[in-house]
């Protein structure tokens, strides 16, 4: 008998639900998402009892690997049991912003490989190379939309839809992905503020927006300029 393939992890529904997937760019800004992605990481971590949280910061609970690949290479990037310098642990939000440009692109080096994103390559003026990641064949985006929606009329019931939610909000997606308008996003803020690595998420974005006055950074629209 075999058994169902295990469900996308947090960090791969939250880049399946940012990616328009016709044109496969960003619903918020590139470098936002990445902060959301590396504390999705952090958030599916604590699902599976890896690690946990103590005063912002990220400590190993269970050093061994899991299962899924990637999310054994992020959790042997921190610091074991007792092996940290400054105290226990890792402070989240440092962690997050150090390790965002790199789990942008293994998450998307790993749905192209498995054919779930498509890769193009564009170039802009005609020189300068960059990529889109549209939705590849089969409707494994759709299937993540579906669900978060069902969720989101659900009220959030489980704690990983409320950890997606809490990560949406942190990185400037809910007002792209909400089914109830300003009721919906009002519901994924007081999420985003007590879920820990969805805080820790935006204090970077709030970091950049302050650091940038609301310059771009690579993204697609940056919708929630707001805060939401």
């Amino acid at each position: 008998m075999t058994q169902d393939p295990p469900g996308p992890t947090l960090p791969e529904e939250l880049l399946l639900l940012a990616l328009d997937p016709r044109r496969g760019k960003p619903l918020c800004r590139g470098r936002f998402l990445e902060y959301g992605m590396a504390g999705a990481v952090l958030a599916e971590l604590e699902l599976q009892g890896r690690v946990t949280e103590q005063h912002g910061r990220v400590l190993v609970a269970n050093p061994l690997d899991p299962a899924d690949p990637l999310l054994a290479v992020f959790l042997r990037s921190l610091p074991a049991p007792g092996k940290s310098t400054f105290g226990s642990g890792v402070s989240a939000k440092r962690w997050i912003r150090q390790a965002a440009r790199q789990t942008g692109g293994l998450y998307l080096d790993s749905l192209v490989e498995r054919g779930i994103l498509r890769r193009e390559t564009h170039r802009f003026l005609g020189l300068l190379p960059f990529h889109r990641h549209p939705a590849g064949p089969g409707d494994d985006a759709a299937r993540v939309r579906d669900r978060f929606t069902a969720a989101e009329r659900a009220g959030f019931p489980d704690r990983r839809d409320r950890l997606l939610a809490a990560l949406v909000s942190a990185t400037g997606l809910a007002p792209e992905v909400t089914a109830d308008g300003r009721r919906g996003r009002a519901a994924m803020r007081t999420l985003r503020r007590e879920e820990w690595a969805a805080h820790a998420v935006h204090r970077n974005v709030s970091q950049d927006r302050t650091n940038r006055s609301g310059g771009g950074d690579g993204g697609g629209s940056g919708g929630d300029s707001g805060g939401d």
